[in-house]
């Protein structure tokens, strides 16, 4: 048949008032041209002339697949509670709804009810974090990659910045301490081995580096700076000074200590029989004079940069210009504070996602896969472990019961999740799928159930 026989764009457009209603012109002609350039490749190839219900179902699909969101919501049945490839820690309903409210209007970010006039977006967050740490002032950015670089940039440009050789740490996506130095202007100073970094370390690479002005105004051209091993361990043959050793040591030598945290925390996981992490509030009653933190791993709140510390060093942060680079917008401030406010109303494991899944007991955890398995007609309920993830606790684990299904294929099982609305993400061990109840939301079962359902084939149920 001929391609004369196609219908032109104009009499295309005159029957898509429903994806014109939903899609708007342009972008409907754009999608009925494209639409046509398939349809005369096909003739030429051929094949018969599509009909006008064909053409407008290939628009239709065209449309949808343009305009589907590249980034949308899963399930998260892996187990992995901070899963940095699934957006990390997922906010409480009370930090949604301080996002929304700050969003679906004007705010006070920076205006000042009280006097009328110009504010500062740096005041908001800045009252909690004082009150739940006891840190002098603090300041919120956009992550702890932006805090690290600002602190640096602020307060060691052109210092000798020394730190453990154990502690030149990367993080995901290449992000290397050393990088972050030399970028900042401060000039790295190694100390110690791998692994054994001792006090005399930071002592003579100190005295190497002090001078004074005058007789009674020393002046350190050196500063201390300890970055937390979040997301690995060294075993065996080991040795470095206390967080507080060392911040005694800077002042003695009158200069200061910096603290990367890394994923920080207000709580003492050890109640929940995960080995001890640093605590925020233990930095700084250590000692550390600066203190950086991320705030959507074991804060679990919105992606955000901590700083906290004395008053006269984050005075001098706030001031410097790449302050304003890494600055947080209005919906981060928003979320952050209703998150910090869960845990000074003492109702984190309460309220805050990542806390009422590290709390879940192995008992109830069972009980749910066990609840699926009813459902489902299939799987085995068998023990397995949980990870805290995020590049926070290395090693350590969780105890938990997952739904493991047989199946012919699990990659192929897997990749039908994936492709369910919205995809599922589970793992795989010796091609039985397992699927996690700590990290799958209680709202989110009904779906996860839905999706398994329509996955699983009456062929491939054990």
């Amino acid at each position: 048949m001929s391609l004369r026989n196609l219908p032109s764009v104009d009499a295309l457009l005159l029957q898509s008032s429903a994806l014109l209603a939903s899609y708007g012109r342009p972008l409907t002609l754009q999608a009925l041209r494209k639409t046509l350039e398939m349809a005369r490749t096909h003739v030429r190839n051929g094949g018969e002339v599509p009909s006008t219900e064909v053409l407008l179902s290939w628009t239709a699909s065209q449309l949808a697949q343009w305009t589907k969101p590249t980034l949308e919501p899963v399930i998260n049945a892996t187990g992995v509670i901070l899963h940095t490839n699934l957006g990390r820690a997922p906010l409480s309903k009370s930090a949604i709804a301080a996002m929304l409210a700050a969003s679906s209007g004007y705010s006070n970010l920076e205006f000042d009810l009280t006097t009328g006039k110009r504010g500062s977006r740096l005041i908001h967050a800045e009252a909690l974090l004082k009150q739940l740490t006891g840190s002098e002032a603090a300041v919120v950015v956009n992550n702890c990659a932006s805090a690290v670089l600002l602190v640096l940039s602020a307060l060691a440009k052109g210092k000798r910045v020394i730190i453990a050789r154990s502690q030149l740490v990367e993080i995901g996506g290449g992000f290397r301490i050393p990088d972050v130095m030399k970028q900042s202007g401060a000039k790295l100073l190694e100390i110690g081995t791998t692994n054994k970094t001792r006090l005399s370390d930071y002592e003579e690479a100190l005295s190497a580096n002090h001078f004074s002005a005058t007789a009674f105004s020393p002046v350190s051209k050196s500063i201390l700076m300890r970055a937390h091993r979040s997301n690995f361990r060294i075993l065996g043959f080991t040795e470095e000074p206390s967080l507080r050793e060392v911040a005694d040591l800077a002042h003695q030598y009158q200069t200061i200590l910096i603290d990367d945290l890394g994923s920080g925390t207000l709580i003492d996981v050890t109640r929940y029989g995960l080995a001890h992490e640093p605590t925020v509030q233990e930095s700084l009653a250590a000692g550390a004079d600066v203190v950086m933190f991320s705030g959507d791993k074991l804060l679990g709140g919105p992606q955000a940069g901590i700083i906290l510390g004395r008053a006269d060093l984050l005075s001098k942060i706030k001031k410097h210009p790449l302050a304003r680079a890494v600055r947080a917008d209005k919906t981060r401030l928003a979320a952050l504070s209703a998150t910090l406010l869960h845990y000074l109303k003492d109702e984190a494991e309460r309220e805050i996602p990542i806390w009422q899944m590290i709390a879940q007991s192995p008992e109830s955890l069972r009980a749910r896969a066990e609840a699926w398995k009813t459902h489902l007609g299939c799987g085995e309920v068998v023990p397995s472990e949980s990870t805290v993830g995020g590049g926070s606790l290395p090693g350590e684990t969780l105890k938990t019961f997952v739904l493991s299904l047989a199946v012919q294929s699990a990659s192929s099982v897997l990749e039908r999740l994936r492709k369910y609305t919205p995809p599922v993400i589970a793992r795989v061990e010796n091609n039985r799928v397992l699927l996690d109840p700590r990290t799958v939301l209680p709202e989110q079962e009904s779906t996860l159930l839905a999706a398994l359902s329509a996955t699983l084939g009456s062929t491939q149920r054990s």
